[in-house]
């Protein structure tokens, strides 16, 4: 029922039930972090007490740290992004802070070792705080900037073609600027090192949601039928051609197959939310199987990875065959079910712990119950993006939006697949969770598109401006005659004092 309101002059307005402004959720966000920071600086407390047996000075440092960025984070999203899922955010800042915790223990076990040997090591926890300083930056800058998602658009085959020339890159150039661990994935220069790659994922992404939404048109209409089934048009297999040259380029020059295997599938996954026709995901596979196996039958590097991935302990003392490998699967059968806790494995026994197999220390020390807890995270980090994806309004947005959510948990699925010998092991990092400032970086620019994308799916709809009605000019208006009513008492057509009817 209408509910009066205000009076107004004389004359009573009535309103009914206003649209009620839908809750922006910070303080829900705010909650969460701070309940992700209990959770960090209890792990930081349970890594010094079992590795030193005291608690020092430097927990207060990578605690404050950690409050610090973050608090930064939230005050930006509660500034420029209001309305953004208040459970982004807080997932990340979880992901990230046990990775902070995971690569301290591991350089406090490598520190005792190097100890023992006279040697000197580098530590990655004050790296990895200050990359995660930087990326924060680059999240505020790309929050700042990037007001509304749609103006990407206006950029998406600039975006494309850097995306392809920073993807290229380091095939192009020499070994000694470009090649680490047989991976011709990175571009050195003076002081730092960077992986072009990381960024090249997000500007492709930009460039084939734009594209796509252009000419979704093309790609819904079937061409010719064989054994009942629809294929598209050959004149319109130009992106998925182009998807699967580019990754077959990455697998001869870069040796890099987890970038590929992430480039293409981030393509299907696109293809098929524009299309909703399966037979692109059928196309697409069948190339990229064509194109595996090919890479197997000419590139002895890619043989090696498939060797170690069906039996890594036949080539356990291989160089560059199955040691890691095997490594990290004794790691995981050591920590069990519940773990060894935190500070009381063996990690550093593992060859990269820190960066490619840190979900292999992750699950020696939490075992698989940690370790599903941290997936899970992943889990409903991706699904909460998908849900900001489906609700944005705009189909750029949603495409956008579901590449993006995609490109985490596929990240995490190639990665912990290759750990656990699930499939082939391949060289991408686990998101947040690795030491390395190219991925760190990358990913805080997708959390920032992410959340913009979210804002927008969640923000109340403004009311649409009444639009002004035309009025015809005074001389071509029609002349109305009013006719005054009789005064009370007074019949029709009664003449008054002046002789004028009134």
């Amino acid at each position: 029922m209408a509910q009066p309101a205000a009076m107004s002059g004389a004359a009573d307005v009535y309103t009914t039930n206003p649209p009620r402004e839908l809750p922006t959720r910070r303080g829900t966000e705010l909650g969460l972090l701070a309940f992700a920071a209990v959770i960090v600086t209890s792990a930081f407390m349970l890594v010094q007490a079992n590795q030193e047996r005291e608690l020092s000075f430097s927990l207060i440092w990578y605690g404050l740290a950690y409050l610090a960025i973050f608090a930064v984070a939230h005050l930006a999203v509660r500034r420029w992004a209001p309305y953004a899922d208040p459970l982004i955010l807080p997932c990340v800042a979880l992901l990230n802070g046990l990775g902070l915790v995971m690569i301290y223990r591991i350089d406090l076990a490598r520190e005792q070792k190097a100890l023992a040997l006279s040697e000197e090591i580098t530590s990655n926890a004050p790296r990895q705080v200050l990359f995660t300083v930087l990326a924060l930056a680059l999240f505020l800058g790309v929050l700042l900037i990037v007001s509304d998602h749609r103006t990407l658009t206006r950029y998406a085959y600039t975006f494309g073609l850097i995306g392809i020339v920073a993807l290229a890159l380091p095939a192009l150039l020499p070994s000694s600027l470009s090649e680490v661990n047989g991976a011709k994935v990175w571009l050195k220069l003076p002081g730092f090192s960077i992986q072009p790659g990381e960024f090249a994922k997000i500007l492709l992404m930009i460039f084939f949601a734009s594209f796509l939404v252009a000419k979704r048109d093309l790609f819904m209409t079937a061409g010719k039928r064989i054994m009942g089934v629809e294929l598209p048009r050959a004149r319109d297999l130009g992106p998925i051609i182009i998807a699967a040259v580019v990754c077959l380029g990455i697998l001869v020059f870069e040796k890099d197959l987890g970038t590929a295997l992430l480039f293409f599938g981030i393509v299907l996954m696109m293809l098929y939310v524009a299309t909703e026709r399966v037979i692109w995901v059928v196309v697409g596979l069948t190339m990229f199987f064509v194109g595996a196996l090919i890479a197997y039958q000419l590139f002895t590097h890619v043989q090696q990875r498939v060797a170690n991935w069906i039996d890594p302990l036949a080539t356990y003392n291989d160089a560059g065959g199955g040691y890691q490998i095997a490594q990290g699967l004794f790691g995981l059968g050591t920590g069990g079910v519940f773990g060894t806790g935190l500070g009381s494995g063996r990690p550093e026994t593992v060859p990269e712990a820190s960066t490619d197999f840190i979900s292999a220390a992750l699950g020696e020390e939490l075992g698989f119950v940690g370790l599903g807890a941290i997936l899970m995270v992943y889990l409903l980090l991706a699904m909460r993006g998908m849900r900001s994806a489906l609700a944005v309004r705009d189909t750029f947005g949603k495409l956008l939006g579901g590449g993006l959510s995609f490109t985490i948990i596929m990240q995490v699925f190639v990665i912990v697949g290759g750990v656990t010998k699930l499939i082939p092991m391949t060289g991408i990092t686990t998101p947040f969770l690795s030491a390395g400032g190219s991925s760190l970086l990358a990913n805080y620019v997708l959390i920032a598109l992410l959340l913009r994308i979210s804002d927008a799916a969640r923000r109340p709809q403004q009311p649409a401006r009444p639009r002004p009605q035309s009025q015809a000019p005074l001389a071509e208006a029609h002349t109305v005659m009013v006719q005054r009513p009789p005064a009370q008492g007074q019949p029709d057509g009664a003449v008054g004092e002046g002789g004028r009817q009134q």
